[in-house]
């Protein structure tokens, strides 16, 4: 079972259930969560605005959202302010709400989360929504089963969980990475300069060596320092990094794989691991993963195409099912 098989029964139970489907628990922020005949298709989030925020600038804030959703596949959202002390979070879903409706996606649910209870915006019964809020706990172990991950408490936990390896870890990497950089030079001297050589060449090693550590992540194991050495090294050629990103199988344990490669990669050799990491997680419906994952690619290298697209990609709401849609003639 996975998230979207999921049947949520109440709000208890969604807002159990969200930050599984972001990867972590959110806080000042608006979700939107998506259903398509029933099931949890879609989660967003984004930072509430600040709150001397003008009311025409919300505006316009909740009208960027609501395009965003407008791409998904849902015939109805429900929409969450996880506020605290922040002021502007019933302003946000209420202008979130109305540009939803001038786009006649349906909002089922309107609701506030803060320490640990949760209150309707628009249900002012106290045998409903008492005005004490209402709690709900933690995540069941239906919900960790489905999901298959433990989820971080934040997002900056989030982007600490691909930070670069250190200690012993980093400088066994770093070793490993001198003597594969040594036997790909040995390998390009050996072949013979003809016309598309090299680049074949390099397509059946590298080809080998993705399929290896794809094989390797999807059996439950994890690559050597000589072996993910040898990997990242190939990667920045554009025959293999292509053939990685085409054979992605959009799985959970290649979320496993990719991040475990941004870890442990020298730092300058991160970017198309992380472009790679992204695109599964987008492929997953993992956008805030994928999110991480873009702005890691970008920081190491500022003119990768590819995380440049993927980038647009995400800050424009598109959806993996983009990918499924027939091509133009």
């Amino acid at each position: 079972m996975s998230l979207s098989d999921l049947r949520v029964t109440s709000p208890a139970h969604l807002i159990a259930v969200v930050p599984y489907l972001l990867g972590f628990h959110p806080r000042d922020s608006l979700v939107v969560v998506g259903r398509h005949d029933n099931a949890l298709v879609f989660a967003a989030r984004q930072d509430l605005p600040p709150p001397d925020l003008s009311f025409p600038e919300i505006d316009e804030y909740a009208r960027q959202i609501a395009t965003v959703v407008a791409r998904q596949t849902v015939d109805s959202v429900v929409l969450i302010g996880y506020t605290g002390a922040h002021l502007s979070g019933a302003a946000l879903v209420a202008a979130v709400n109305d540009a939803l409706l001038d786009l006649r996606i349906p909002v089922r649910e309107q609701l506030r989360v803060a320490d640990g209870r949760f209150w309707c915006y628009l249900c002012t019964d106290e045998n409903c929504c008492p005005s004490a809020g209402r709690a709900y706990t933690d995540a069941a172990d239906e919900i960790r089963a489905a999901a298959g991950f433990e989820v971080h408490t934040d997002r900056a936990a989030m982007v600490a969980s691909l930070a670069p390896v250190t200690g012993a870890a980093r400088d066994a990497m770093l070793a490993a990475t001198v003597e594969a950089d040594r036997r790909l030079d040995v390998l390009c001297a050996g072949l013979d300069p003809g016309p598309g050589v090299l680049l074949g060449a390099l397509r059946r090693i590298g080809s080998r060596a993705v399929g290896d550590a794809m094989s390797r992540h999807h059996d439950g194991g994890t690559l050597d320092d000589d072996e993910m050495a040898w990997l990242t090294v190939l990667l920045t050629q554009d025959p293999v990094s292509e053939y990685a990103l085409n054979h992605a199988q959009g799985a959970g344990w290649e979320v496993a794989l990719w991040s475990d490669v941004v870890r442990r990669a020298r730092p300058e050799l991160a970017a198309v691991p992380a472009v790679l990491l992204a695109f599964t997680a987008w492929r997953l419906g993992q956008g805030a993963l994928a999110s991480v994952a873009v702005d890691r690619a970008l920081s190491l290298d500022p003119h990768l195409v590819i995380a440049r697209l993927l980038d647009d990609v995400l800050a424009d709401g598109i959806p993996p099912s983009a990918l499924d849609a027939p091509r133009a003639a």
